[in-house]
């Protein structure tokens, strides 16, 4: 009778251990890229740099590092935004009118009646600008209930036309003192054997800093656990006990003060208010972040990703025409990119 039961018992119990684990090892290597799909960007990164490196020897020099990172600070903070956006579930594509009316509006008026005002109340004035800005798209988003694509594509053309209607159409060069300082102050920099001088930039900075904030709310506090719940399932996340509301300002408040700071930057670096810049940007970060691995179903997405997709970004803007490859190309380019690895990751998502 005791064999008949330990036979029985035998036969419905689970496989060992033993002998699940060679199935389970056969697709590591495939599983930890599905659940690390990062290494995916850093394999089109190295593929891409060999390449151009190889055309252009010139490519692998401090001087390109430079240009790449000053190239790259303002999409990186876009794009440190629009992650926290897309994994609460959501997207936003109105940062750029955000900057745009920040940067601009902030810019003439310091000029006109404070010229001398420090560059630390400058930016901390855009932030704010951006803050409330993005909260106006939160609160939005959250009382209507509607898709936040529809909300911030009509705020954007809201704030852009607030802009060019209300606050000007000019270029405007006579930036405030500090910021045209700041703007020339150098991080770091040396000669080149071409006798060049290659700046970093201390913009850089502010990327640095808003990188590790953005990582520790997304990976440290109750708010980042509710963002990504929030992207997981919107109904789990209510019954769970998150505040939808909150989360909600919070994610398009944040957008929108990185916004705001990376429009300040923007006019620092490039000495000119222009409330024509930055326009049609939007596709190229949120593609960046895409290539980072965030889904933009939400419920994903991590920071080291998002920079990762910046620099991919960059290298086929910026110096792929090092080697000779007509602008033109540049979109295509980055299409396939975001082709192959959407392409991947849904398998590995069905498997």
């Amino acid at each position: 009778m005791s064999e008949s039961i330990r036979g029985t018992a035998s036969e419905t119990m689970p496989q060992a251990v033993s002998t699940v684990a060679p199935q389970v090892r056969k697709g590591s290597l495939y599983a930890q890229l599905m659940r690390k799909p990062e290494w995916f960007t850093v394999g089109l990164i190295v593929v891409t740099c060999l390449i151009v490196g190889s055309l252009n020897p010139r490519f692998f020099q401090f001087a390109t590092l430079f240009d790449m990172l000053h190239s790259a600070t303002t999409v990186s903070l876009f794009a440190l935004g629009t992650l926290v956006v897309l994994a609460s579930g959501g997207i936003d594509v109105s940062f750029t009118a955000i900057a745009a009316l920040t940067m601009y509006s902030i810019t003439k008026a310091v000029f006109a009646w404070w010229p001398d005002c420090p560059f630390a109340l400058i930016v901390l004035a855009g932030a704010l600008g951006g803050v409330l800005l993005g909260v106006i798209n939160g609160m939005l988003v959250h009382r209507l209930k509607a898709p936040s694509l529809i909300v911030t594509i009509g705020t954007q053309y809201l704030f852009r036309g607030l802009l060019l209607t209300f606050v000007g159409t000019q270029f405007f060069m006579n930036i405030p003192r500090s910021m045209d300082v700041f703007g020339r102050l150098p991080l770091f920099y040396y000669h080149t054997a071409d006798g060049l001088r290659a700046v970093l930039p201390v913009s850089v900075l502010a990327l640095v800093i808003a990188a590790i904030v953005t990582w520790w709310l997304l990976n440290r506090t109750m708010m980042g656990r509710g963002v990504y719940a929030m992207g997981g399932s919107l109904v789990i996340a209510e019954r769970l006990g998150y505040n939808l509301r909150a989360i909600h300002l919070f994610v398009f408040g944040y957008t929108g003060l990185l916004a705001g700071v990376a429009g300040i930057l923007h006019v620092s670096t490039n000495r000119l208010a222009n409330p024509f810049d930055l326009v049609g940007t939007e596709l190229d970060v949120i593609a960046a972040v895409i290539l980072g691995g965030a889904r933009i179903t939400g419920g994903t997405g991590t920071v080291i990703g998002t920079l990762l997709g910046v620099v991919l970004v960059t290298l086929i803007n910026s110096v792929l025409i090092l080697v000779g490859v007509p602008s033109t190309w540049q979109k295509v380019i980055i299409g396939a990119f975001i082709l192959l690895a959407g392409t991947l990751f849904a398998l590995g998502r069905r498997q």
